[in-house]
């Protein structure tokens, strides 16, 4: 950890749970979570599997949804786990690499994911007699496959530019994984340049979908308004407060993260924004999409009434 020592192959995180008892107890609410979020979105997507009721474009993207919330998780937690038990905080470069191109990829990916789970509501209620023509087989695929490889070559592109800048000051990363805006500080040469790529990132990946999910919505909500079945209307109503609860959860400390300049927030704040955005959000989406989703509750008694 000696200043000036470019020669280093790791970096030391300063972790989210201090070590003390408030800190046992929140490390144990993490494994918690952590548990609930591997139950949930693999519950979640073994049901979609199972049951050809949910046999839909929009249940093949919330199984989506799953994917990444289980590999978000998991790209984070388990190294925070094993540090707090073990005193360790040192990282690797190349398990710091993993984390943030894993980070990375399901940040984008998620927020392209969540748009397409918003344009396919906006055909279903808006254009429901096309709804099979405008969301067929094919172009679920097309967004999930998007999706994914747009996500992919911006990760690979921002991983491998953050593992070669030269790390002259301190490796202390304070942060509970490795994420780009905490590490940045750490360098020895300029990266105001890159500093600009990381805001157009963010900008085209959650800022651009979060516009095109926000007009979606706008024209649903207008369409259920004049909706003339109170059954159809109160469905409807549902699907978007669950779905709009589920992108502000995520796109709103995620941005304020990557978008707020520097000067503007603390490490302290990034840390526990980053509990939002990584551990808790995860956890609500199968918990969101499940209690108040008439259909997987279907599917659960439908499943396990089988078994």
């Amino acid at each position: 950890m000696e200043e000036g020592n470019q020669t280093t192959t790791g970096f030391f995180l300063l972790g989210l749970l201090p070590p003390t008892r408030t800190g046992l107890l929140l490390f144990f609410l993490v494994v918690l979570i952590f548990l609930i979020t591997i139950l949930g979105n693999s519950t979640i997507i073994l049901l979609i599997w199972m049951d050809r009721h949910l046999h839909t474009p929009m249940y093949f993207l919330l199984s989506q949804l799953s994917l990444m919330d289980l590999i978000y998780i998991c790209s984070t937690v388990p190294k925070m786990v094993v540090n707090f038990l073990t005193g360790d905080n040192f990282i690797s470069l190349v398990a710091c690499g993993f984390q943030i191109f894993w980070f990375l990829l399901i940040a984008g990916g998620e927020g392209l994911l969540l748009a397409s789970m918003a344009i396919d509501r906006y055909v279903a209620i808006c254009r429901p007699l096309h709804y099979s023509i405008l969301m067929n087989k094919r172009v679920c695929l097309l967004m999930i496959v998007g999706s994914w490889m747009s996500s992919f070559i911006n990760s690979v592109f921002h991983t491998v530019y953050v593992l070669s800048i030269p790390y002259c000051m301190s490796r202390i990363i304070n942060h509970f994984f490795c994420d780009i805006p905490a590490m940045l500080p750490l360098a020895c040469m300029d990266t105001w340049a890159y500093e600009y790529t990381v805001f157009f990132s963010t900008n085209l990946f959650l800022l651009v979908p979060l516009i095109g999910i926000m007009a979606s919505y706008g024209r649903v909500l207008y369409a259920v308004y004049h909706m003339q079945s109170s059954q159809g209307k109160k469905k409807a109503f549902t699907t978007c407060s669950t779905h709009l609860t589920v992108v502000f959860f995520y796109c709103a400390p995620f941005m304020y993260t990557y978008l707020t300049p520097r000067s503007l927030r603390s490490p302290e704040e990034e840390k526990n924004l980053a509990v939002f955005y990584t551990i808790l959000t995860p956890m609500l989406n199968p918990i969101i999409y499940t209690l108040r989703n008439k259909e997987v509750l279907g599917a659960l008694q439908r499943v396990f009434g089988k078994s």
